[in-house]
């Protein structure tokens, strides 16, 4: 049974070892074991606040890109109503231009058939004249024939260019 029971010296030093120990553990190495706990909470702590802000941040960059989203919806749809106002504006023009050149037009027809109406009728009455003409000679061939007809044609003739 010596095995079992310790003997006082080896007690004895073996408690004085384990406080020397104890006492430089506490001196040369508790010290820089609990500054590095210390500083390895406030990293832990630091991190924990630092995901909070970012946390934060980003709620409020989804705020802002929720109102920056609207305010781009928004200008779309101006954007969009502006080009619809600016095709129909377009639209109207185009109509409004077609209807003047189409009056332009008409009216330059209207005014050429007017012209070749007019040249129509100095031609016809040309035509006539000649026609009036050729038969007036025929019958005064036929009526000079005669010298008593060809006389009064004569002196008729004279007197018109009197009068005139």
């Amino acid at each position: 049974m010596d095995l079992i029971t310790p003997d006082i010296g080896i007690v004895f030093w073996t408690t004085v070892i384990f406080l020397v120990l104890l006492l430089l553990l506490r001196k040369f190495a508790w010290k820089p074991i609990m500054a590095a706990i210390d500083a390895r909470n406030k990293s832990i702590e630091d991190a924990l606040k630092a995901a909070e802000k970012t946390k934060e941040e980003m709620v409020q960059l989804q705020a802002d890109n929720e109102v920056i989203l609207q305010q781009a919806k928004k200008e779309r749809d101006s954007l969009l109503m502006e080009a619809r106002d600016t095709k129909e504006q377009m639209i109207a023009q185009a109509q409004q231009e077609a209807r003047v050149e189409a009056e332009r037009i008409t009216q330059k027809a209207l005014q050429s058939i007017e012209l070749e109406k007019q040249k129509a009728i100095v031609e016809l009455k040309n035509t006539v004249g000649e026609l009036s003409i050729d038969i007036a000679e025929k019958i005064l061939r036929q009526e000079l024939t005669d010298t008593k007809i060809s006389e009064k044609i004569i002196s008729q003739s004279i007197n018109d260019l009197k009068l005139n």
